[in-house]
């Protein structure tokens, strides 16, 4: 099979999506903040061998690159493509992640949560996942929603104040009034 990769740019000046022509992710997405965390996912470990990379987020047939903000990006580039259409032949779309130990204090399963994810998926995931992101709600306590972003949100300058605003905005008209949005 011939493999093939397009590069968009995202509103994050630090993460480039790469879209394949195969899935890198067949359910669900994974975010990976350093190699001893992608232990089941070689393209991952691979990707993490290239000099100054600080993200890695797989999701449908696209992996966003984030880097430290200190290389140039055309190096890097050619770097990261060659690194995936090196590896992508070996790489499972199907990997396995672990599971993220819960906290006690707040609940990120259940029916609260999954009205919140509801409405996040109708408004605001769609337009993080173009972008090469998303975000992912870990905890619901009394009032307060705790999200963490992924991909090229999770550090994007403008996700700290106008997207997470904007999502506090749109949870507080769509789910309850009084609702605060925080990031972990």
């Amino acid at each position: 099979m011939d493999y093939s990769i397009s590069i968009e740019g995202t509103p994050n000046p630090n993460a480039l999506k790469f879209i394949l022509n195969v899935p890198v992710k067949t359910s669900g997405n994974t975010t990976y903040s350093n190699a001893q965390e992608c232990a089941m996912n070689l393209l991952a470990q691979k990707l993490f061998e290239i000099s100054n990379i600080k993200n890695l987020y797989f999701f449908e047939n696209y992996i966003t690159v984030s880097q430290d903000g200190s290389a140039d990006w055309e190096d890097l580039q050619q770097q990261i493509e060659k690194t995936i259409l090196g590896n992508i032949a070996d790489h499972n779309p199907d990997f396995e992640v672990e599971a993220p130990v819960e906290s006690s204090t707040s609940s990120s399963s259940g029916p609260e949560i999954a009205k919140i994810d509801a409405v996040l998926n109708d408004t605001i995931r769609p337009f993080l996942q173009k972008d090469g992101g998303d975000v992912q709600v870990l905890g619901l306590e009394e009032n307060t929603i705790t999200i963490s972003y992924q991909g090229a949100c999770g550090s994007c300058p403008g996700a700290r104040m106008g997207t997470l605003q904007a999502i506090q905005n749109i949870l507080q008209e769509q789910y309850k009034p009084d609702v605060i949005v925080e990031m972990a």
